[in-house]
Order: structure tokens, then C-alpha cells, then sequence
């Protein structure tokens, strides 16, 4: 009942949407005097903001059509290089890169968003690197037969895609998959794969949730699993090609996203709205864009979000040494040549302090040279991937790790 009443609201605010929008267009038309005196700007304005807010989103796409490097603007060009079921494995590259150039795997989440709030990310490292993303699957949309999706198969995807772009790669998991990444490049460190991890860079991830939790954190230990699988699992309606299947909706984490900062967000909406009535429309479409991705969400298959709130944020099982992949236990001390780089932010709420730092403590022999941590300064949990911050002070710290490594594996070999 819980996804049907969702979609008849849906569908009571994508009609009230469509009506907002046109009400705003006629009191915003220049042939009309309304549009310049009296209360006509404040209604257009707020129909605008109500017409944005309600209207339906579906996957947004990443739209990188240029890099510039060094004076000089190439065109990007994206393509899909594996298809499965649950997700692609896309690669971004363009003509002014060196032959020699390092392969990055960028891990996104599943969290709810899709890759392309990593948009920011992958358009900052195809400057210098050959980047590919994994672009997952709304659970909703992959059809029933195509069977189960959990963290044994999240694990094996990211192992798959790194044997499909051969050896020397570099990943960067951004939150969430940095727990699935290092157990990834642990199975694959411990069968001494060719295709293992030449570095491995985790930014905010939940590494060991002990660590300066965070109310994520602490939303997650205040109920037993069952709770979460009698309360926030859904079945996909009949609307959908994944009619059936059992998914975690990402409207639900998205609600929790918005109720985590609401004042912040009515503030935007408010600024938003000032904007408008003000003919800014330059600041206001920035915050319409961001709002965009941002309420863009997908569904998560429940087998992952239920394995993932009980081993990553309950049992601690990948700290604790208790994490197992196809019956097989984790062992991060079996990394001893993959660099790990880990970054974390000073006003991350999401991941605090330390969580991510843990993963260099739990690789117990990898040698020191091949561990590095960085604290952004001033930076939260979005703005350690996306933002000038990024660009400027964070993204060089992982060029030269993935620079100085590169070299390093290839005289190893």
C-alpha cells in the first residue's frame, strides 16, 4: 500500500504541477501588464516554485559535452562499455588525452540517487584520467526475472568491472560503496588478481559507522532489522517493468535526506522565491538545478539495503573481521600493494571523522608509503565530491596518489 499511495499523490501533484507551471508562464508573459505591477511577480514567482517542487523527475542524464585542459576545450564523449542488469559501466574520455593515461572506476552509491550526482566528479577527473562509472539500475525498473540484487552481487559487479577494464585500474568509491570497494579489492587481493585495484580511494564512507557516528548512524541502530523490513520495504506496483520485486523506495530516502535538513532546505526554497520576484532568474535556476538531481531518486532492491543497514551500520561486520562473501571471510589484511587514499571531510554529517580513516587501519599489512589520509578543511559530505572545493583542493590530492602509484605498480611489475 505504501508505493501505490505514493504514486496516486504523484500523481496528484505532477497534475497540480502542470497547472502551476502554465499559471506562472501567463502572469510571467511580458505582453500582459500583470506581469509587472501588483502581486502578478509574487504569484509567478510562487507557482514557479511550487510548479518546480511537484513536478515528477526521472533519471537525469550526466550532459559532459566538454573538458578544458590546459587553454585548450576537447569533447567528451560517453558511452556504455558493459551492460548488466542492475547497472552499466560507463567510460568518459576525450581526444587531448595521453595514451598513458591512468583508467579511474569511480564507484558510485546506491543510496537513492543515481550516478549522475557524481556529475561534478567524473567531469573533473576526465581531465586528466580515462573515467568510467558505474551507472546503477532503479530497482524499479529492472524486471523480477533478472533475480536478486544484494552485497554479494555488489561486490562481485565492481570486481567484474574491474576485470573487464584490465589491470593498473584506479577506484574511487564515493561513500556508501566505499565498504563493497575495499572487500572487493580484498577477494580480489587475497586471489591474487591481476586486475586488483592499482589504488583504491574512499571519500565519506561508512567504513566503521563506531566512529564519531552521526545521526545516519544512529537512525540505524535505534531499531532492529525487522523493523526496517516491516516498515520501509515496499513491492513495486504494476506501473513498472520491476512489478513485484521488493525495494527500499528512494522517495522514502529522500524524505529522510529532506527531514535531516529541513530548515536548510526551506531556506533555498525561500531564497529560491526571492530570486524570482527579484528577476534573478540566473540565481534561481542554480538552485533549480541542484533541487533537480538532487530530488532525482531511484529505488534500492531490499536485499541490498537490508544486508547493508545490518552489516554495515549494526553488526560492524567489515571492522570486526566478520564480513563474508560467498561463505568466504574478508580479510583486509590480505591488501598489500593497492594504495589506499582516504578522504574525509570536517563537516561531513553523514560519515563523521574517522569512519573512512579506518579502512588504513584495517589493512593491517599494507605497507605505510602505500596509505594516506586528507581532511578537507571547511568541506561537507557533498561538497568532498562536487564544488570548487573539490575541483580545486581535493581532486589534486587524488591525481598526484594516483600519479605517484601508477608508477610505482609499473616498475613493480
Amino acid at each position: 500500500m505504501l508505493y501505490n499511495a505514493y504514486e496516486l499523490q504523484r500523481t496528484m501533484l505532477s497534475g497540480a504541477a502542470a497547472w502551476a507551471s502554465i499559471g506562472s508562464e501567463v502572469l510571467s508573459n511580458p505582453a500582459l501588464p500583470v506581469g509587472y505591477f501588483g502581486f502578478g511577480p509574487v504569484m509567478a514567482s510562487a507557482l514557479d516554485v511550487f510548479a518546480h517542487a511537484a513536478s515528477p523527475r526521472g533519471k537525469p542524464t550526466f550532459d559532459i559535452e566538454e573538458v578544458a585542459v590546459d587553454g585548450r576545450t576537447y569533447a567528451v564523449t560517453e558511452s556504455i562499455v558493459l551492460h548488466r542488469p542492475f547497472g552499466n559501466l560507463l567510460r568518459f574520455e576525450h581526444e587531448g588525452l595521453a595514451e598513458d593515461a591512468p583508467n579511474l572506476l569511480i564507484v558510485a552509491p546506491m543510496s537513492g540517487h543515481f550516478a549522475t550526482l557524481l556529475r561534478g566528479t567524473v567531469a573533473r577527473m576526465v581531465e586528466s584520467s580515462r573515467v568510467y562509472i558505474t551507472d546503477w539500475a532503479d530497482a524499479k525498473m529492472v524486471p523480477i526475472e533478472a533475480g536478486v540484487f544484494d552485497l554479494d552481487d555488489y561486490i562481485d559487479y565492481v570486481i567484474g568491472f574491474l576485470e573487464h577494464i584490465g589491470p593498473g585500474t584506479h577506484v574511487l568509491a564515493v561513500c556508501q560503496p566505499s565498504v563493497p570497494a575495499i572487500a572487493a579489492t580484498a577477494v580480489m587481493s587475497s586471489n591474487d588478481n591481476p586486475c586488483r585495484p592499482a589504488t583504491l580511494t574512499m571519500m565519506g564512507g561508512p567504513v566503521d559507522t563506531r566512529e564519531a557516528p552521526t545521526s545516519v548512524n544512529d537512525l540505524a541502530m535505534q531499531q532492529p532489522l525487522s523493523w526496517f523490513e516491516n516498515n520501509v520495504i515496499a513491492t513495486v506496483p504494476l506501473t513498472y517493468p520491476g512489478a513485484g520485486r521488493k525495494v527500499y523506495p528512494g522517495f522514502l530516502q529522500l524524505a529522510g535526506f529532506m527531514s535531516m535538513n529541513l530548515g536548510s532546505h526551506l531556506r533555498s526554497h525561500w531564497a529560491m522565491f526571492k530570486h524570482l520576484v527579484a528577476g534573478d532568474g540566473d540565481s534561481a535556476d542554480a538552485s533549480k538545478a541542484f533541487y533537480d538531481e538532487y530530488r532525482s531518486v531511484c529505488d534500492l532492491t531490499a536485499d541490498f539495503y537490508l544486508q547493508t543497514i545490518e552489516h554495515v551500520f549494526q553488526r560492524h561486520s567489515l571492522p570486526k573481521g566478520e564480513f563474508v562473501h560467498r561463505g568466504q571471510r574478508i580479510d583486509l589484511g590480505a591488501i598489500k600493494d593497492t594504495a589506499l587514499l582516504a578522504i574525509e571531510g570536517e563537516k561531513d554529517d553523514i560519515s563523521g571523522i574517522g569512519q573512512t580513516r579506518a579502512a588504513l587501519h584495517l589493512a593491517t599489512h599494507l605497507p605505510e608509503s602505500r596509505k594516506k589520509y586528507h581532511l578537507a578543511q571547511d568541506v561537507g559530505h557533498y561538497g568532498i565530491f562536487n564544488g570548487s572545493k573539490w575541483r580545486n583542493r581535493i581532486a589534486p590530492v587524488l591525481e598526484e596518489w594516483i600519479a605517484a602509484h601508477s608508477k610505482a605498480r609499473v616498475k613493480a611489475a
